[in-house]
């Protein structure tokens, strides 16, 4: 049984122009202790996909239809106070982009954490604050910084206090959204080595959302490219790199530097992604596809499974040219 089954998800924000499709016919599974990476431009859906699976979205954002099934529930059928108690932070949770912006500073760190437990689990606030010590020291902070504010924090420790925060309830499944962003580039390695280090360490199933293919690498077993609120490619990490079949998965691998290839000048993707109010019919890649036919225009090609663990969303893979 997959841990994550996503099925035909849409997910709309409302606006005065009309309806954004941001997410539109996902369709993902996750096996247990998977790491995922999601990888795609900005504005592509991917935090709005994160988002839909906590049931997070902003006032003017609406799942139109799809289920989203967490060991075998759906969980959007849920009703609110069911899923904030037995789902959200117990059996998944999330580690926001911005540590600085998610943690509430006029209160000690120890505390934010430990309010996430006591809501969640039947314990006192001594003990609660007795676990957030437990999980300062696992994330690799000194576990008398509880009583630290969010300013005597450094970037790199603001980060590891969010991850410790996911960690609270001991969920079974992490959404990590582009958890490095904001970060150097040695403290990024850092924190990437504790997030991959705990997803083995207490077997997490894990998404994390990045533009880096780079961190996708290094941290991911499996990948998902995601372009117009579609995912277009989906497979291991070793096939996206070395095989992979969309021309979009492609043109970001080439637009990649690497310091192990001769040096060459690097491809870039021409145009923009589509504005999703009003997205191209057909594949939606297809107005900056180099490799576009005429069916590529008008009809939304389906998924062709190339082998057991890679499927990809074009028409170049049924269709001649």
């Amino acid at each position: 049984m997959k841990i994550l089954d996503i099925q035909n998800l849409k997910t709309y924000y409302s606006t005065f122009k009309g309806d954004v499709m941001a997410v539109d016919d996902v369709r993902l599974q996750m096996d247990r202790g998977e790491a995922l990476g999601l990888v795609g431009e900005s504005g592509c859906g991917k935090t709005t996909l994160a988002l839909a699976i906590m049931r997070l979205l902003p006032w003017n954002g609406r799942i139109v239809e799809g289920k989203i099934k967490l060991d075998d529930v759906d969980i959007i059928s849920l009703d609110e106070k069911t899923f904030d108690k037995d789902y959200r932070w117990k059996k998944m949770s999330y580690i926001f982009q911005g540590a600085m912006n998610a943690l509430n500073p006029v209160f000690k760190v120890g505390d934010q954490i430990a309010e996430a437990i006591t809501i969640h689990e039947d314990v006192e606030k001594k003990e609660a604050l007795e676990r957030a010590r437990e999980l300062f020291e696992l994330v690799g902070i000194d576990p008398e910084r509880v009583i630290s504010y969010p300013h005597e924090l450094s970037g790199g420790m603001k980060q590891r206090a969010m991850i410790a925060m996911a960690l609270a309830c001991n969920p079974d499944f992490i959404i990590a959204d582009e958890p490095t962003t904001a970060l150097d580039v040695i403290v990024q390695a850092q924190t990437l080595k504790v997030i991959n280090d705990l997803q083995k360490k207490l077997g997490l199933t894990m998404i994390l959302i990045t533009h880096d293919l780079s961190v996708v690498a290094q941290t991911c077993t499996t990948c998902a490219i995601m372009y117009a609120g579609n995912i277009v490619e989906y497979a291991d990490i070793e096939t996206i790199f070395k095989d992979p079949v969309h021309p979009y998965t492609q043109a970001l691998i080439s637009a990649f530097p690497s310091i192990k290839e001769d040096r060459r000048e690097l491809k870039s993707i021409a145009g923009v992604p589509p504005n999703l109010l009003d997205p191209p019919t057909g594949c939606r890649f297809n107005p900056r596809c180099p490799n576009r036919m005429d069916v590529c225009t008008k009809e939304k090609p389906e998924y062709t499974e190339l082998s057991d663990n890679h499927l990809a969303s074009c028409h170049l893979l049924t269709k001649e040219a």
